[in-house]
């Protein structure tokens, strides 16, 4: 089955590096049009476009704070400007800031963590549910974490359930909208080489790559193919709801 999207407008939000970059040119190589978003790391979204181009697809570039007061409206609504429709929405944007135990976690460490994991997505659903529900059938895909049920590593347990608060919000908002077109489901990485473990230290990743099953860490473009399925409305019509566990059989619930 030949996962297309043609005449499709993909927004994929955190799309200048790691899995938001692999997958965005997933989807400019499958014909969509891409909506390459990013913050500060302007070259990165760039060369993203640059490979979307160069697959096939179309598309273009969006910055944009979406832990700000308007950014994912504001987002939205040059979405809505530019290309006057959107068929699939990819909530990649997201981090752990910096690592720190409860007690190390003061509230404006918390208060970023929420805003930047879970209120952003929130925030972009609001802004594009409108936009999707003209033009469906269409599809969210939510990126939530292996951390959502294992409560996550040394100094995350605030990223780790701001990542099980997504997963949450998948379920509940496809009950929401089943009956409306749009499909909402999640992929849910285990460890994967991106830039986003820069500053995990060297023990602790290695700690984690020995209980992974396959004996490796998963890489970004192994995250394109799960998502590109949830979003296809001929592969995944009848999916919504589910949360799809990409980790090497590093966690089987």
């Amino acid at each position: 089955m030949d996962l297309r999207f043609d005449g499709k407008t993909v927004l994929v939000t955190g799309a200048s590096s790691g899995i938001g970059a692999a997958v965005a040119a997933g989807f400019g190589a499958a014909g969509a049009e891409v909506v390459v978003h990013y913050h500060r790391h302007a070259d990165g979204a760039g060369a993203v476009l640059e490979a979307v181009q160069a697959g096939g697809g179309s598309g273009y570039l969006v910055r944009g704070d979406l832990a700000a007061d308007g950014g994912p409206e504001e987002l939205v609504a040059t979405v809505a400007e530019r290309s006057g429709r959107l068929h699939v929405l990819v909530n990649n944007a997201g981090g752990q800031l910096r690592r720190a135990r409860i007690e190390e976690t003061d509230d404006a460490l918390f208060d970023g963590l929420v805003s930047l994991n879970l209120t952003s997505v929130f925030r972009c659903c609001r802004a594009a549910i409108p936009l999707l529900r003209r033009s469906r059938p269409a599809a969210i895909v939510n990126l939530s974490s292996v951390s959502a049920r294992n409560g996550g590593g040394g100094g995350s347990v605030v990223y780790a359930a701001t990542k099980a608060a997504v997963s949450t919000l998948t379920r509940g908002l496809a009950k929401e909208l089943a009956g409306e077109g749009i499909r909402v489901n999640a992929v849910a990485p285990g460890l994967v080489d991106t830039p986003f473990h820069e500053a995990t230290p060297r023990a602790t990743w290695d700690a984690v790559v020995a209980g992974i099953p396959m004996g490796r860490p998963g890489r970004a473009d192994e995250c394109v193919g799960p998502v590109l399925f949830l979003a296809s409305e001929v592969a995944a019509s009848y999916v919504t709801g589910q949360s799809l566990e990409v980790n090497g059989a590093q966690l089987m619930p």
